[in-house]
């Protein structure tokens, strides 16, 4: 079998409340996004009016294509992230984009990131 989708025509887009997007792109049990995190993006403001928690329960793994972006988890360690990292975070954060570029990150864990529900 093959089947293919390319990012720039997702299957579907989730618009935060504000500063940016998440295409995403389903492949049978597979489904990658692209979140574009406009500057003054943060998870607090932009994504738990539409998820509804006190804080992120998504589990991400992924790669930061470009910009910078801080993750503060729940127990109040705080990790960077920029261009070229690959992260496996754990749920339980707060988020949010730093500088005047957008932060754009490839993300497998986001079957229900950012869907109302």
């Amino acid at each position: 079998m093959f089947d293919k989708q390319n990012i720039d025509t997702p299957h579907e887009q989730r618009p935060f409340k504000a500063h940016g997007h998440l295409d995403v792109v389903t492949l049978g049990e597979f489904t990658l996004g692209r979140g574009v995190f406009e500057p003054g993006w943060r998870w607090s403001n932009d994504v738990k009016p539409i998820a509804g928690t006190d804080s992120c329960q998504t589990h991400h793994t992924g790669i930061c294509l470009s910009g910078q972006m801080t993750i503060r988890f729940d127990d109040g360690n705080e990790v960077s992230i920029g261009p070229g990292d690959v992260v496996d975070l754990d749920p339980g954060h707060d988020a949010w984009t730093d500088g005047d570029e957008p932060c754009v990150l490839l993300d497998t864990g986001i079957k229900a990131y950012a869907k109302p529900s």
